[in-house]
């Protein structure tokens, strides 16, 4: 199933979208709740609530706002029919729409609600910076944007003024990927990010967030999602920021996820650039002095990246690279340890990963060393 807009939810995920429509259910109280389940939401689904509720690992006031609700089927069903009439889709963790890399952080939430179509894998780098930078420097930010997506390189960031715009505008000036990942459900968003959201699904943005329907943005479901913008991509960059930016959050949440974190330097006489000289100073970033920079962080080369504006291409994957592509991973592999981890010949592997390189899927480096994108 590519996405959970259907009526064809398995109970787990029935369980999974009515418990995090719960307030007060985050990431780990799910997970908590999951080994109180022998390992399967499925088990809460038939079952009325009130049975397991009272001696279920919640906080009271989640447990009194789940004692309003009779079964958990019912809550998934009113969850879709809200995104039926929002337009949205549900991406659960492990799905073609769900990104790659936010799986692997800690507390990534199991489900985010997106509208656009989720593109190809590919290198993506987080671009970050302050609402009201210094005179000058947004026409900038946007021209740097489509540097780093002419490179096939997909940009992330939060749809906020200032610089964060910039660098979604400049990703689709340049026909490449660019995803936004908001403080507040898509059913409710300010009228800025309204404008802006028809232009993301004409020209291939994707708008993502991990609030249900009719939650709107708090003081404290931005810096939450900053951890997502950064989980998301494979590094970050703070073009612009004050010491009191939204942005260095985003910047922290990359190191504590293992992200190469980049900042641009600035004049040291601009406050709105004190927030990146210091993550520079205190050796929590690395300078970003030009768009080879941020490919470098990346791991790319411009030759081999997937093509801004590119379908995705693993749907079309023959059985065996998709059995290769699974084996795969982030750190070159060589090709017998790709074959020990495989179900295949030597020779449908080597027709597997020549298959896999065609599509822009994998690279190979020199002494056969294989690379997912």
């Amino acid at each position: 199933m590519a996405d959970a807009e259907t009526d064809s939810l398995t109970a787990e995920q029935q369980a999974c979208l009515a418990l995090w429509a719960v307030p007060g259910l985050g990431p780990r109280t799910l997970a908590a709740l999951r080994v109180y389940a022998d390992g399967h939401l499925s088990a809460l689904v038939s079952t009325p609530v009130r049975d397991w509720v009272s001696e279920a690992p919640v906080s009271p006031q989640a447990r009194r706002r789940l004692l309003s609700v009779e079964r958990l089927s019912p809550l998934a069903e009113q969850v879709l029919e809200a995104c039926r009439a929002g337009e949205m889709k549900v991406a659960f963790a492990g799905q073609p729409a769900f990104p790659e890399r936010l799986q692997d952080v800690v507390d990534a939430p199991p489900l985010l609600f997106y509208r656009g179509h989720p593109g190809a894998p590919r290198r993506r780098v987080a671009m970050v910076g302050s609402r009201r930078p210094d005179q000058g420097f947004l026409p900038f930010a946007r021209a740097f944007a489509r540097q780093v997506a002419e490179g096939g390189v997909g940009v992330v960031s939060g749809a906020a003024a200032g610089v964060d715009r910039a660098c979604h505008w400049g990703a689709l000036d340049a026909g490449g990927e660019t995803w936004a990942f908001l403080g507040s459900a898509l059913d409710v968003l300010d009228p800025a990010q309204a404008g802006l959201l028809p232009h993301f699904l004409e020209r291939g943005g994707v708008f993502f967030s991990e609030l249900p329907p009719g939650v709107r943005a708090s003081t404290t479901t931005f810096p939450r999602r900053n951890r997502l913008i950064s989980g998301a991509s494979d590094a970050v960059l703070v073009l612009r920021a004050g010491v009191e930016s939204g942005s260095l959050y985003t910047a922290r949440a990359g190191r504590a996820q293992g992200r190469t974190v980049l900042a641009m330097p600035g004049d040291v006489r601009q406050s709105g650039a004190a927030g990146c000289n210091a993550l520079l100073r205190e050796g929590h970033a690395n300078a970003c002095l030009d768009v080879k920079d941020v490919w470098r962080a990346v791991g790319v080369d411009p030759g081999w990246m997937v093509a801004p504006g590119a379908e995705d291409a693993r749907a079309g994957l023959s059985v065996e690279a998709r059995g290769a592509y699974a084996v795969l991973d982030r750190i070159p592999r060589t090709f017998d340890e790709v074959l020990a981890g495989s179900t295949l010949t030597p020779a449908a592997l080597v027709g597997a990963l020549v298959e896999l390189e065609m599509t822009g899927l994998v690279i190979q480096h020199p002494g056969r060393l294989y690379e997912k994108i």
